[in-house]
């Protein structure tokens, strides 16, 4: 028997372990997750919040929910597949409240994979789902970030070197990558890119500039979340840039769901904007909002979405 024919009667119990092994550490996440909120805080900081202020900021946080599943409607156009809207949005709500909550490997690119797998898509068209994804998102944010940074609307802290002047033309620097991103859709002839030996197809200019703007939704939506809960004192701009700030933080920590690095990014960057008590329930409130309550339902879609999987009720639709 040669390798390959082991290879292919083993195939079946080895999709079956590494199924398991996938599942299991989902299960153990969702575990270590729940224990390391603090949930009477939580609760505590949610009752501190009036009743129609939190109605609001949980409509916010269903608008950037559903902002951000729209980045994934842009992806199948990129990537080509044939996989109805119906059958993608789930996909990408249960990828995105994982990601927020356990990182991007295993929510971003983990669900993805797995999901998209069960409706028929091969790995490089999920490939190509991810990547647009991805810096369709990133695309916004350099522009947010950028216009924020150059209008000075955060606050420098005492000790940053970059100083007012510095995050000025930093904010300019992020500018001109989002306008040059841009320039090479349109112009760039032979519409693929490569980064440190990843090839990347350069989308369309339309696609690009659409990805970019429902960022910048997407973002907004968040940062309107935020400010909400923290009272409204301080200005929208500073608290959309510090919340930028602060996601690009936890990004680099890798820290899974942000925990700890928002707040301490806003206490660092907002000492005095309010009571350091009332902006951690406010930030609390939003993190329940934002992270734990859409966790909780994707967890059960996805519950759902194996199911149907293993009942044979989800029907393959091959790309093309």
């Amino acid at each position: 028997m040669s390798r390959r024919e082991g290879w292919r009667r083993h195939w079946p119990l080895l999709r079956r372990l590494l199924l398991a092994a996938f599942l299991l550490t989902v299960a153990w996440l969702l575990v270590r997750q729940a224990m390391e909120v603090d949930w009477p805080a939580v609760w505590k900081a949610m009752r501190g919040q009036p009743g129609p202020r939190l109605a609001l900021a949980a409509l916010l946080a269903a608008a950037g929910y559903a902002a951000y599943c729209g980045y994934e409607l842009l992806a199948k156009r990129y990537a080509g597949h044939e996989l109805p809207a119906r059958r993608v949005l789930p996909v990408a709500f249960v990828s995105y409240a994982f990601n927020l909550n356990m990182g991007a490997l295993v929510g971003g690119a983990g669900f993805r994979f797995r999901l998209y797998s069960q409706r028929g898509l091969d790995a490089p068209a999920i490939s190509r789902v991810l990547g647009f994804s991805v810096v369709a998102n990133w695309s916004g944010y350099v522009v947010l970030l950028g216009g924020v940074l150059l209008t000075a609307a955060v606050p420098v802290p005492e000790g940053w070197e970059l100083g007012r002047t510095g995050l000025r033309w930093l904010g300019a620097a992020l500018l001109a990558a989002a306008a040059t991103y841009l320039l090479l859709c349109l112009l760039w002839r032979r519409r693929s890119l490569s980064l440190r030996g990843h090839a990347f197809e350069l989308p369309s200019t339309g696609l690009a500039a659409a990805g970019m703007a429902l960022s910048m939704l997407h973002w907004s939506l968040i940062g309107t979340l935020v400010w909400l809960l923290l009272g409204q004192d301080t200005g929208w701009a500073t608290v959309l840039g510090v919340l930028l700030l602060a996601a690009v933080a936890g990004a680099v920590t890798h820290v899974p769901a942000g925990l700890g690095v928002v707040e301490a990014v806003f206490l660092s960057v907002l000492p005095d904007a309010m009571p350091k008590t009332d902006m951690l329930g406010a930030l609390l409130s939003y993190r329940a909002l934002y992270y734990l309550a859409p966790l909780l339902l994707a967890a059960l879609v996805y519950a759902t979405l194996e199911f149907r999987a293993s009942t044979g009720r989800t029907r393959p639709v091959p790309a093309p």
